[in-house]
């Protein structure tokens, strides 16, 4: 059975991470890693977000990150 979502209020500073499967690296090369910033840029400029920090390793990623409306951390 599938986990429930978390809630996503507007306005609320959240700590969001991602790790690799059995702690597998997500990022394999230095571009992977730009990728991801460029990524991360991609959505802030489509969904109304502020980032705060990101922390990049090689097998997991964090984010502090507050979404301006309900449900957009999801987004």
């Amino acid at each position: 059975m599938p986990r429930t979502a978390r809630a996503s209020v507007g306005g609320v500073i959240f700590h969001a991470l991602n790790r690799g499967n059995r702690r597998a690296p997500v990022f394999h090369k230095p571009a992977d890693y730009d990728a991801f910033v460029q990524a991360l840029a991609d959505a802030v400029g489509r969904i109304p977000l502020d980032v705060f920090g990101y922390c990049l390793m090689p097998n997991h990623f964090h984010l502090v990150l507050r979404p301006q409306g309900d449900g957009d951390l999801g987004r």
